[in-house]
């Protein structure tokens, strides 16, 4: 359901309603794949330079620049002479589509050759001069913006965010426990972080429902209580298993044949340096629970400071533990 990546495994088939999703053009724009985004973020400048370079264009030819500036370039003396002197056109120095083009990006990117400009001549074009600095404005600030979201998105910081390979199921305090370790790799901090686990299994209701991806939320105990960890270094993160465990009735060896067992962990946090809220999953499936073993530490001090080995991160030491469920282990311990 859930890969070592974060990445969930869940195709959407079938979407009949599309238009759902050009209601937020923006969050749309920033979960496309990067080709996509380059390809609209240059289409989008590309297309607007082309309908305003129509549109500059239109107005030279509704207003008979271009017919002046033919002849002007195939006489240059007549402007000399007087004959021309009295025309003004729109906009100076357009004779063709192409210079119109020309104007059109000098216009909406703020670019100044001084070769054509707009005159009082067109209230039209002053208009026009106007919306297309708008519109271009509104491109900018969509297309720069959704380009900075996709270069901030909050998993590119889950990618620092480490956790074990394996699971371990062994005794802490006389208790079986599911437990596992993790950890981040950057300095700066994730504030407010909180994980939590869920069993994703196929289920049966009494009444013969199949849920194919049941999710039940288990309880996650860690070094400093409740849910929120500090994770200035790699904690283990422990879950007891008792009576309201999903896992309460699993042993050593029924434990590979329940092959549609996922157990899945996610962290959440605030990032310290931007304040965007990150997310960072993992699952684990029943061959990747190891029994009887445990993390080997790897925080030690050194010359007044915590070192951090990570070389060690997934690092596991067989122990002595019990070949039975946690149920008969509480059973066992009644009857003495």
């Amino acid at each position: 359901f859930v890969g070592k990546n974060g990445a969930c495994n869940v195709a959407h088939k079938n979407i009949r309603e599309q238009g759902r999703f050009l209601q937020d053009v923006f969050t749309t724009l920033v979960d496309l794949k990067w080709p996509h985004t380059l390809l609209i973020f240059t289409m989008s400048f590309l297309c607007s330079w082309l309908l305003f370079g129509m549109v500059w264009w239109l107005i030279a030819f509704a207003h008979g620049d271009l017919d002046h500036s033919t002849r002007l370039q195939r006489d240059p003396g007549e402007g000399a002479s007087g004959s021309l002197d009295s025309f003004v056109p729109c906009v100076t120095s357009i004779h063709s589509f192409t210079s119109a083009f020309l104007f059109s990006i000098e216009v909406q990117v703020t670019i100044g050759f001084g070769g054509r400009m707009v005159t009082e001549e067109c209230p039209a074009a002053i208009l026009v001069l106007i919306v297309q600095n708008i519109v271009g404005l509104v491109i900018n600030a969509i297309m720069l913006g959704c380009i900075f979201m996709k270069t901030s998105q909050a998993h590119r910081r889950a990618e620092t965010l480490i956790f074990s390979k394996h699971a371990v199921i062994a005794l802490r305090e006389g208790k079986l426990c599911f437990m596992l370790r993790v950890g981040d790799l950057r300095k700066s901090m994730i504030i407010s972080a909180t994980i939590r686990m869920q069993v994703v299994k196929k289920t049966a209701s009494l009444e013969g429902e199949v849920v194919p991806l049941n999710q039940i939320d288990i309880q996650m105990e860690n070094p400093v209580g409740g849910n929120s960890i500090f994770l200035v270094s790699p904690l283990i993160i422990y879950h007891v298993i008792d009576k309201n465990s999903p896992l309460y009735d699993i042993s050593p060896v029924n434990l590979h044949h329940h092959e549609d067992l996922e157990i899945i962990v996610i962290l959440e946090g605030v990032v310290e340096t931007t304040g965007i809220t990150t997310q960072a999953r993992t699952s684990y499936l029943a061959d990747e629970i190891l029994w009887g073993q445990r993390f080997v530490p790897i925080v030690a001090e050194e010359d007044g400071r915590y070192s951090v080995d990570y070389s060690k991160f997934g690092n596991t030491v067989k122990v002595p533990t019990p070949s039975c469920t946690a149920r008969q282990l509480e059973e066992d311990k009644s009857i003495m």
